[in-house]
């Protein structure tokens, strides 16, 4: 049902706390010299707001929406300009100060909020859109939300970008992990529209400045562009400013210059109760799904249009579920989707008839489906905000991630069964998100980008939710073990072979960098990155020298 779905329906895409992060935060190194004073404004001027500890508005601003992490920097402060950013940077850098940089909030681990930071900067206040003539592309700044982005593009230019489903999530850290979503599977990455990007950074001798670095291989700064495209946050320096434009897109009328989403789309909810699935059954219905996808992943499928998202609940939230979104404009889209819904109604033995509306803003239900037909900005608005998981910012949660490039194994499946079945939890949410991949996302290879991971069927999500501190430890345990038992034969994490594929950055979880839990020989940095973590080095050691920017899982120099 819509009220099981996943907090990041799409990206989780990604990631998620921005301005290069996306689920790793901007940090900068620490020194001890006293700091120099901010820049500073009156409220409501042009200039940077600061927040001190004494602010009604500072416990706002010192966490995220992962509520096990928080900070309590000496100040907080909110640029609007990219040259103020410089200017708080600067001080920071000269002052010796730890800063770290939030956007959307969305960060999973503590990379933005933790004991160390001293200074906050919060990109919220720089979240414009417009149309750069100039440059013949759009520009977004870093601490813009997908859900401005998405309104402002689509109703002023009938475009969008592939991005993630959660409205809030910043663009900062989502673009620069990647960024997937519900339009991926036909129109590839967020990182594919990629034209530029803007970014504070740092020099050897510690001034700062800002950089733009663009797609053209001729660019003198295109190194930094391309380890934007997939290398995540928290590693090069801040991004003040993105560019979109679509690779091979002519001409200068901006409503040709990014992909135009559907007119409307069919959303479909799934929900199995569990009482009604037996282990047999859970089995058949998570073959059939990857199966399915390893069948319909290339880009050239007529499910290219169609994005999936395969809900593997515990047992103590009382059902499974399934979203699907497919664009109800395409050739013989009634067909596809109900013919796709049938494989799941065999597995488990039913015989359910699939109906789909025909009108915009109708809705058809059977025992275990409803499918809406809704305009297509509507439809994000609806996926984006039916779960609590999404919305709620008094949870506190943990996740772990993995790329599948085939078909869960029938062994993999029975573990997960067991794990979501026999073991006690106590949690508001906890349970596995498998969404689709593959489509445009296969066309580009491992290199074009810093995403290498190009040939997956899908990435699994190992996540649960609750709400009070005295429940970390239970909770934290309960997805160490699940993850631990489904990859055993590989150390416990997933490693890049002939089924898995590594990690997402934009779900960082610091536990792959722990040699308690994960005992392969394969190290954190080739799960995310695979065989482009040297280039991404090398950028490290060009363009951040001092090492200003780092994380728990920032690239090393």
């Amino acid at each position: 049902m819509m009220t099981n779905l996943n907090r990041r329906l799409f990206l989780r895409a990604g990631s998620a706390a921005a301005l290069g992060v996306t689920g790793a935060a901007l940090t900068e190194g620490t020194a001890q010299a006293a700091a120099p004073a901010a820049p500073a404004a009156a409220p409501g001027a042009g200039g940077v707001l600061t927040v001190t500890p004494q602010d009604a508005r500072y416990s706002d601003l010192t966490s995220g929406l992962n509520q096990r992490w928080t900070s309590a920097p000496e100040r907080i402060v909110l640029p609007r300009t990219t040259a103020q950013v410089v200017e708080l940077v600067q001080a920071a850098v000269t002052g010796g100060k730890r800063i770290s940089v939030r956007g959307g909030g969305h960060c999973f681990e503590d990379f933005v909020h933790n004991a160390e930071v001293q200074v906050v900067i919060d990109m919220n206040l720089m979240d414009d859109v417009h149309f750069d003539e100039q440059r013949g592309a759009f520009a977004v700044e870093g601490g813009a939300t997908l859900l401005r982005v998405y309104e402002e593009l689509y109703k002023s230019w009938g475009v969008t970008l592939p991005g993630g489903a959660c409205f809030s999530v910043g663009v900062g850290g989502h673009v620069s992990g990647g960024g997937y979503g519900m339009l991926s599977r036909r129109y590839g990455l967020t990182v594919d529209h990629l034209e530029a990007v803007e970014v504070v950074v740092v020099d050897a001798q510690g001034k700062a400045r800002s950089v733009v670095a663009g797609r053209d291989k001729n660019d003198p700064n295109h190194d930094l562009f391309w380890a934007h495209t997939g290398g995540g946050g928290g590693n090069f320096g801040v991004i003040t400013k993105y560019w979109f434009r679509s690779p091979g897109a002519t001409g200068n009328d901006p409503r040709k210059l990014l992909p135009a989403p559907p007119a409307e789309v069919f959303v479909t909810s799934a929900s199995w109760p569990w009482e009604k699935v037996s282990k047999e059954g859970f089995v058949r219905l998570v073959d059939f799904y990857g199966k399915w996808l390893e069948a319909n992943s290339s880009p050239d499928s007529p499910y290219a249009d169609l994005c999936s998202w395969l809900f593997l609940n515990h047992r103590s939230l009382g059902s499974l579920g399934m979203l699907v979104q497919t664009d109800a404009t395409a050739p013989n889209a009634e067909k596809l989707l109900t013919d796709f819904l049938s494989g799941f109604t065999r597995a488990l033995g039913g015989s359910e008839t699939h109906k789909v509306p025909l009108q915009s803003g109708d809705r058809s239900t059977s025992e275990h489906f409803t499918t809406y037909r809704l305009p297509w900005l509507r439809a994000t608005k609806f996926v984006g905000t039916s779960a609590a998981q999404q919305t709620d910012p008094t949870l506190r949660g943990k996740h772990k991630s993995a790329f599948h490039r085939r078909a869960l194994t029938t062994g993999a499946i029975e573990t997960i069964h067991d794990q979501l079945t026999t073991t006690e939890h106590r949690a508001r949410f906890a349970g596995l998100v498998l969404p689709a991949s593959g489509g445009a996302i296969s066309s580009r290879s491992a290199t074009d980008t810093a995403v290498a991971q190009r040939d997956s069927i899908m990435k699994i999500t190992y996540e649960t939710y609750w709400n009070d501190r005295a429940d970390d430890a239970p909770n934290v345990d309960w997805v160490r073990n699940i993850y631990r038992a489904v990859y055993a034969k590989t150390g416990g994490v997933p490693v890049p072979d002939e089924h898995t594929d590594g990690c997402y950055i934009n779900y960082p979880d610091a536990d792959i960098s722990d040699p308690e839990f994960n005992t392969s020989p394969v190290p954190w940095t080739e799960l995310y990155y695979k065989g482009n973590y040297q280039r991404l080095q090398q950028v490290k050691r060009a363009w951040d020298p001092r090492n200003v920017f780092r994380h728990r899982q920032s690239i090393r120099p």
